[in-house]
């Protein structure tokens, strides 16, 4: 991804999580020079990122699964998804921008998307809301489609790591039932396959796991985005009319 949407990435990032004390949205110290780019494999964990809390922009609902979490590198994925996606000129991106400015000046959160509304309508020039809404739901199905394609790739996976293991379970079972039948010549096969069942059944487990979870994660990071925009959207129809 070029630099310019690596940096809005990670403008975007900021928008929608918000760090514990201290550091950005990719685990980096808040020096204002974040790293380019998601955290490499192997480095340190960066500070789980924790949804907004009395931001002045909405707060909606805590997503489901509860067993999910917001993911740093599913956060860093969006973020880029969203700035491969930003068109040329104002839209919902900068009228979001001017909005968390706004956040802590004590203002109510009506005045707060009222004075967004007030500057973006000047930077834009436009008095259209339907310019804020459209890009909006722009984003939201730019999100979406990625989401689509994620539960492709799940798909995939489960087919490739579980499947195999479990046709391999089922025809090994179905061995042993026939080997148990035969001459006690053929015990030491059994034994073999045994063994080789134990070993798949932790197999199977792990790698269940690690893809349940990792797609648990997936979908709360998703939910957290788009409830967010969704949030906006719907204080935007009510109060900029």
């Amino acid at each position: 991804m070029p630099e310019s949407d690596q940096s809005i990435g990670r403008k975007i990032l900021g928008f929608f999580i918000k760090e514990e004390s201290g550091t950005e949205s990719t685990g980096t110290p808040a020096t204002g020079k974040p790293a380019a780019g998601a955290p490499p494999t192997g480095a340190s964990t960066p500070a789980v990122p924790r949804i907004p809390v009395n931001t002045g922009a909405s707060n909606p609902t805590p997503a489901s699964p509860a067993s999910g979490a917001v993911d740093p590198k599913f956060a860093q994925h969006f973020a880029d998804v969203l700035a491969q996606n930003n068109p040329a000129g104002p839209d919902y991106f900068e009228f979001r921008e001017t909005l968390q400015s706004l956040a802590s000046l004590g203002l109510t959160e009506e005045k707060q998307f009222q004075a967004a509304w007030a500057s973006f309508k000047a930077l834009a020039g436009t008095t259209d809301v339907s310019k804020l809404t459209t890009t909006a739901n722009q984003y939201v199905g730019a999100l979406t489609k990625d989401r689509d394609a994620f539960g492709k790739s799940v798909e995939a996976a489960v087919a490739e790591r579980v499947g195999g293991l479990q046709n391999e379970q089922k025809r090994l079972q179905t061995e042993n039932e026939s080997l148990a039948k035969q001459l006690l010549a053929i015990q030491q096969q059994i034994d073999a396959n045994t063994n080789r069942l134990t070993a798949i059944g932790g197999d199977i487990t792990e790698q269940s796991a690690k893809i349940t979870q990792n797609q648990q994660n997936y979908e709360v990071t998703f939910a957290h985005f788009t409830d967010q925009i969704k949030g906006d959207i719907a204080k935007i129809t009510q109060y900029l009319k």
